[in-house]
């Protein structure tokens, strides 16, 4: 068996397209979509991220503003910061960007962030919603999952589901958007028992764990759809490579469908940033969601 390859890179333009197509449509009624990203320190990887994300903000027609603060910026001065950008009716979107220096409290800024500008979904109150099933702003990466998801199998329901991987930002919220798509679904990771029976025996296998190539091809039930959120660095024939946290040659022998990494789940993660951010900006004139995919 040969897989399907799951093109994140071709699918994530498709999404930029339609929230672009969903922006000038905003501007016909006088309403431009605003994104701040706030940056604490010099983290390499951090700032080339929040520049791709302003670059692509732009091409969307939304306006983008980037503060970048010292890394020792005092926690209340960033707080302040926050609570500004909650009080401009021209920011429809929040992003601090993680981490933050070992001297913040993560937590305590996410959660000053109003939580209909809280683009990432990181805050409790959005965590709640997501959990209960109610209308919420859905963590970029596992929303980008989901979206591939839908486009690859259409109806989930009914499909076995198993997401190895139980972080706040990814294995979470994507064991939660799989419930909600009426599929049976299990958490597994590093320590779950009898793990590689757990990963046979799914439907949608999603790897979130950070461990590279952990998931063999073994795992894989023939047929299955593999989604390989993981980004990992690794020395190998005497360069760097990015691997995911699936064996990516074995597991495509296997499966039905599988994402590479890279150019898989990564390029939807600011896809769905973008998309968030219009869709805070439709709630918050009274406007419907807008349609993600085509």
């Amino acid at each position: 068996m040969t897989s399907t390859l799951i093109d994140g890179k071709s699918f994530s333009s498709g999404v930029r397209g339609r929230v672009a197509s969903g922006v000038a449509g905003l501007a016909a009624r006088g309403i431009v979509p605003g994104l701040a990203v706030v940056l604490v320190g010099e983290d390499p990887a951090s700032e080339v991220y929040v520049r791709n994300k302003g670059i692509q903000t732009r091409e969307a027609g939304m306006a983008s503003w980037e503060h970048k603060l010292p890394a020792e910026t005092g926690q209340a001065e960033l707080l302040a910061l926050v609570g500004k950008l909650n009080a401009d009716p021209a920011v429809h979107g929040i992003l601090v960007q993680l981490p933050l220096p070992a001297h913040m409290d993560a937590e305590a800024v996410i959660n000053a962030i109003d939580p209909a500008k809280d683009v990432d979904g990181f805050h409790i109150l959005n965590v709640g919603l997501l959990g209960t099933g109610q209308k919420s702003m859905v963590p970029c990466t596992p929303l980008g999952c989901l979206l591939m998801l839908r486009d690859r199998l259409g109806d989930l329901s009914g499909l076995n589901a198993v997401v190895v991987g139980r972080s706040n930002i990814v294995g979470k919220p994507m064991a939660q958007l799989l419930l909600g798509e009426s599929c049976t679904v299990t958490i597994a990771h590093s320590r779950t028992k009898n793990l590689a029976e757990v990963c046979r025996s799914a439907d949608i296998l999603v790897a979130a764990v950070g461990r590279p190539r952990m998931i063999p091809g073994d795992w894989v039930k023939p047929g299955a759809t593999v989604i390989d959120v993981g980004i990992n660095r690794i020395e190998e024939d005497g360069r760097t490579r990015l691997v995911g946290d699936v064996d990516f040659d074995s597991a495509a022998r296997v499966a039905g469908a599988i994402t590479p990494v890279p150019g898989g789940v990564g390029p939807m993660t600011i896809a769905c940033l973008l998309a968030n951010t219009l869709t805070a900006c439709c709630r918050a004139n009274g406007l419907p969601d807008p349609e993600l995919v085509g």
